[in-house]
């Protein structure tokens, strides 16, 4: 299979800096980041993850999408947990950039469903919860 320029492992056109996919997508990784965007109560809820959105400031509004990603222990143990993570992951990676104004954090909290739902299923509930936040679809030039 040609590479695509993907590091290994990753499928091909879902790197999260891939140019046709919008801006890259940094990560929450910090509490305090996580607190911030709780704080601002803007968020929807839908079977498979809670959805929650911050704006960030002028200041900050230069900086990449920024993506945190949450899944609880009483989704399931850690093998469960980190399945849930990853499909959370991969779900943002294809969905967000397409779109997110890069002006924006969000965190994502996994829910005991979105293990069980189809990855379609999935896509589907982040897309719902993106529109309901207010976020546009970009419009791509296609040729």
């Amino acid at each position: 299979m040609p590479s695509s320029g993907n590091s290994p492992g990753t499928p091909q056109g879902t790197s999260s800096t891939d140019p046709s996919f919008g801006r890259p997508i940094a990560r929450l990784k910090k509490r305090p980041e996580f607190i911030r965007v709780a704080r601002t109560r803007q968020k929807f809820v839908t079977p498979g993850l809670i959805l929650q959105m911050r704006e960030r400031e002028a200041s900050e509004a230069e900086m990449p999408v920024r993506v945190g990603f949450t899944v609880s222990r009483k989704v399931g143990n850690a093998v469960v947990r980190n399945r849930v993570r990853r499909r959370l992951r991969e779900a943002a990676e294809t969905i967000m950039p397409k779109y997110t104004p890069g002006n924006r954090d969000y965190v994502i909290i996994g829910r005991h469903q979105a293990f069980k739902l189809s990855f379609p299923s999935l896509l589907e509930d982040l897309e719902r919860a993106l529109k309901n936040l207010g976020a546009q679809r970009k419009v791509e030039n296609e040729i």
